[in-house]
């Protein structure tokens, strides 16, 4: 059913090739035929939002409204007003009445990106809505029932934040009963190099990748996963003389003369990925910000990493966040 040429979910750009990713799809469109709630779990950059938008794309609920709120972009008084709403006078710059995004959604589907960085107290309201308790706006005095899908995605450990208290349990479960796993890229290959030629063509349509460089960009372990993929093409657009894309091109990558194969022996894809870190580190001066955009990966996710491997990396990095 899916192929390897592009797809599109809600207006968003999908390729399927790999086994992995054709059996994702085929999962989401069972779990697309429930009502139940579905929490999408994966990596930085491994296309979860894209994986929501096809189960509404294939869900009955599919000609009804889509809304999506990333829970990490907003504080927290923010956040409530954006999903419950408020009346006019709740606070200051409350100039009118605002529907909440439940509301929005209200017959079809909401999708809450980045669920691990909900505060504990819009953790019990959401709790709340979740089983069908009528709400009220912030500042109101009449109950606001709605009937929405919820669509959860994150890529943070949550049972391990379940165990240390950072995450309700029963929220856990309640956003559980339906679990979609988007793997990695390093686990989908196949995968690599027709999004890599997508996002070649979005540049140029004559341009082309050699078949070293093809080589080069499926050994590679691609930490960032696609972010950190459609970055290192418009680089190598960037660096190319003409349309065709060589190795050397894809700097940073690995040594173009001797590129590293699936076969590396006993080189681990950890060992690969802090290569990658340390050098794009390098690369932007140990300005650590623009090394996470660089990788395509979240400044989080980045400075999580540089914990793990000591002083060497504090030492590499001189961003803002690297010792927070």
């Amino acid at each position: 059913m899916f192929a390897d040429r592009p797809t599109s979910f809600l207006g968003v750009t999908a390729i399927i090739a790999s086994p992995a990713m054709r059996r994702t799809m085929e999962l989401v469109e069972r779990v697309a035929r429930t009502s139940a709630a579905v929490l999408i779990f994966g990596e930085t950059g491994t296309g979860k939002e894209i994986v929501a938008r096809a189960i509404h794309h294939y869900s009955l609920r599919s000609s009804k409204p889509w809304v999506d709120v990333n829970c990490g972009a907003l504080p927290e008084q923010l956040m409530e007003s954006e999903l419950f709403g408020h009346e006019k006078g709740a606070f200051s710059g409350a100039d009118s009445v605002k529907q909440g995004l439940f509301e929005m959604a209200h017959t079809g589907t909401l999708f809450l990106d980045e669920i691990g960085e909900l505060e504990p107290r819009m953790q019990v309201k959401l709790l709340r809505v979740l089983d069908g308790v009528p709400y009220y706006r912030v500042g109101g005095q009449r109950k606001v029932e709605v009937n929405t899908r919820i669509l959860a995605a994150t890529n943070q450990n949550l049972e391990e934040a379940v165990r240390t208290g950072r995450f309700r349990s029963d929220l856990y479960h309640r956003l559980n009963q339906c679990q979609v796993r988007v793997p990695p890229l390093r686990e989908r290959r196949e995968d690599i190099v027709p999004i890599a030629h997508y996002f070649l063509h979005q540049h140029s349509s004559q341009a082309s990748f050699s078949e070293e460089a093809q080589e080069l960009l499926e050994a590679f372990p691609w930490p960032g996963n696609v972010r950190e993929l459609r970055n290192a093409v418009t680089a190598a657009v960037v660096h190319a003389k003409g349309y065709r894309i060589t190795a050397p091109d894809l700097s940073g990558l690995g040594t173009p003369q001797a590129p590293v194969r699936r076969t590396a022996g006993d080189l681990r894809l950890e060992d690969l990925e802090r290569d990658a870190i340390f050098e794009a580190l390098r690369k932007t001066g140990g300005h650590c910000e623009q090394a996470a955009d660089l990788l395509g990966i979240s400044r989080r996710t980045l400075s999580r990493k540089l914990k793990l491997y000591g002083p060497e990396a504090r030492e590499a990095c001189h961003g803002t966040f690297a010792a927070h």
